[in-house]
């Protein structure tokens, strides 16, 4: 009976660990990492209550709702920096892609910010207050 015991344990192990592994394997082909050169250009940046619905969204246009931010295709911001800067508390200098999102990185080279993919071509980074700031694709 010990015997089977040391047997049913060690099979238990070995199973675990090839879940685990085939697990993670299947799961990192599943990301699939965006070419930067999808997301470089002007992106329309809204700062919105969390509450907003999209018809009170579209009705926003004060300066201090809205800017047009630029990602330049080396990762590095252009204009709208100001406008972030001023909504995330610390001045983006950078950006990169993610799987699931695009990431803003700081003067220091920390990352600052998340923009989380919700569809199509639209990121959204969720505030401390409760406020969201939404990244469109400006309009051409």
């Amino acid at each position: 009976m010990r015997g089977n015991v040391f047997t049913y344990t060690t099979m238990a192990w070995l199973m675990a660990v090839t879940l685990m592994m085939t697990g993670a394997t299947s799961m990192a082909s599943s990301l699939r990492l965006d070419d930067p050169s999808a997301f470089a250009g002007r992106w329309q940046a809204t700062l919105t209550g969390h509450n907003d619905t999209p018809e009170t969204r579209s009705l926003q246009d004060k300066p201090s709702n809205t800017c047009l931010v630029e990602l330049a295709p080396n990762q590095t911001l252009g204009e709208g920096t100001e406008c972030l800067a001023a909504w995330l508390g610390e001045a983006p200098i950078s950006w990169f892609p993610e799987p699931d999102g695009v990431a803003i990185i700081g003067e220091k080279g920390s990352k600052i910010a998340f923009f989380s993919r919700q569809r199509g071509s639209v990121y959204t980074k969720k505030l401390d207050g409760g406020l969201v700031i939404t990244l469109e694709r400006a309009p051409q």
